[in-house]
């Protein structure tokens, strides 16, 4: 590990980023990691895990997945020095990564099996971080192939979900308790100061440990705080959802047609033999379970299936978490799934939850957003239509998630799905409108697993031990006759034998039909 790249894409006369003595270990102690929020070109966290006395690092576009299952995008960039570790501050424009960076965490971190370079090198790190925000495990499982000099990786979590991070955490640096606003407003000479101790310091990039007093003010030298930045810091009036209005969340919103939640048939995804590339296809993982559209309006909420039937009876679970949704009307889209211990989505746990005894999780993955406070979202573009939804389930009960897109290369990704025993992908052009019933083909589904709908046409008594049936004689359609294919007798649990045979014996005759 070299801070080679990292001192070649920086003019130190210009930043304060620190540049770095030798790479040194420093096995005495405990590993060191850091997730730096650095609002650049684009709003991105820095995840760096101390290794070999130098900081490995990955950006890490939406952040840290909270959620058992839930996946996020992780590209590998250049080693940093471990002082960057402390690094909070501004890095002037016209240099590498310039914006602002917010020293969001930090804290220590064990990998599972204790070498984390042997880890690195197998391409699957499955770490505990012990943080001022993230407590828990997560694992990085790096793509098989990637492209140029930046490997890419998955973030998923492990372990038991954590409680989701607040709005006013979310903005928060763990360094100095300031808010990204205020550190901006810091640079070029500002200052700031802290509300306790009437203590004052001139911003040098390297703060010391001011946690217990988060609640910081800026003073500029040479300008007057701006009536916004007053009004934020002596408590303004904060609307719904952590503080971003409807209007702030969708600018043009009161331009929009007016809607009230109401059923509407779901875009439909078209079945394509390959999947599309390009920067403006994003990727969704396909799940494996029940269409369904959550709809609320003030105090009703109903949770309906892709050809309008009721589900809210059975999935009560799912219809209280949506009652506390952050919306006084508003229609998603999403899937209802079932689990296995992989955290893998399976229909088959899905049919057979009612009369399950010991039931697997359940979700409802929310990828949309159709109706918003009064207003009908379906001629925005998909990325603007997905903020609405991230925005609505962020901090909601555990049973509602957001399955935010993936914008990677298709390959790399599709490879990566496969290995972990998933059955397709999704792609959605970026910019796509919501259809309303349609396969208009701006939505493809692509899937690499080989499926066949079976029709039972009759079943075997049990032997041994079994009980119910032996196996299910199965058939299909070929040019209007119903060919036998073969018989099925694996895959039932107890559950799901009692289940079939008591719908079977409704169905049995005394001729072979």
């Amino acid at each position: 590990m070299s801070l080679k790249e990292y001192k070649a894409k920086r003019n130190f006369r210009q930043t304060q980023e620190p540049a770095g003595k030798a790479p040194r270990t420093r096995a005495e102690r405990q590993l060191s990691f850091v997730i730096q929020k650095h609002a650049a070109s684009h709003l991105h966290y820095d995840f760096r895990l101390e290794m070999e006395g130098v900081l490995k690092s990955w950006a890490v576009p939406k952040g840290f997945p909270v959620r058992r299952g839930d996946r996020r995008l992780a590209v590998e960039v250049e080693d940093h020095p471990l002082e960057y570790g402390s690094f909070e501050g501004t890095i002037p424009e016209g240099n590498y990564g310039a914006g602002t960076v917010m020293l969001w965490d930090r804290g220590t971190y064990v990998v599972s099996g204790n070498d984390p370079l042997g880890a690195l090198t197998a391409g699957k790190i499955h770490f505990s971080l012990q943080g001022k925000k993230l407590k828990g495990e997560w694992t990085l499982v790096r793509m098989r192939q990637f492209q140029g000099n930046k490997p890419q990786w998955l973030l998923l979590k492990s372990g038991e979900d954590i409680k989701p991070i607040s709005t006013r955490q979310e903005d928060q640096s763990a360094l100095s308790g300031r808010t990204m606003a205020q550190i901006a407003g810091a640079r070029n000479g500002h200052e700031w100061t802290s509300n306790r101790a009437n203590r004052r310091r001139r911003f040098t990039g390297k703060l010391a440990d001011t946690s217990t007093t988060p609640e910081l003010k800026v003073k500029r030298r040479t300008h007057s705080t701006s009536p916004e930045r007053r009004q934020s810091r002596s408590g303004a009036k904060r609307s719904r959802g952590g503080g971003t209005s409807p209007e702030k969340l969708v600018p043009n919103l009161r331009h929009l047609p007016d809607a009230s939640p109401k059923f509407a048939e779901p875009m439909k995804a078209l079945l394509t033999d390959t999947l599309p590339k390009g920067e403006q296809w994003i990727y969704e993982v396909k799940f494996d379970g029940v269409r369904a559209l959550a709809l609320k309006d003030r105090q009703s909420v109903a949770l309906l299936s892709r050809a309008g039937n009721d589900l809210g009876e059975k999935y009560p679970l799912i219809i209280e978490a949506l009652k506390r949704l952050d919306a006084e009307q508003a229609v998603l889209d999403g899937e209802v799934v079932a689990v296995d211990a992989q955290g893998r989505s399976a229909f088959q746990l899905l049919q057979t939850y009612q009369s399950a005894g010991r039931k697997p999780p359940l979700f409802y993955y929310v990828f949309d957003a159709v109706q918003y406070e009064g207003k009908d979202l379906t001629s925005l573009p998909l990325w603007q239509r997905k903020t609405v939804a991230e925005h609505l389930t962020a901090g909601m009960a555990p049973s509602v998630r957001f399955s935010g897109g993936i914008q990677t290369d298709s390959q790399l990704l599709m490879d990566e799905m496969k290995g972990r025993g998933l059955e397709g992908l999704i792609a959605k052009k970026k910019e796509s409108r919501y259809e309303p019933g349609r396969r208009s083909g701006s939505w493809v589904k692509f899937k690499w697993t080989n499926e066949q709908e079976f029709v039972i046409g009759g079943f075997t008594r049990p032997q041994g031990a079994r009980s119910h049936f032996g196996a299910i004689l199965v058939g299909y359609y070929e040019e209007g006759r119903l060919l036998f294919a073969a018989k099925v007798g694996t895959g039932f649990n107890e559950q799901a034998l009692r289940m079939l045979y008591e719908k079977l014996q409704k169905l049995a005759q005394p001729a072979c039909p």
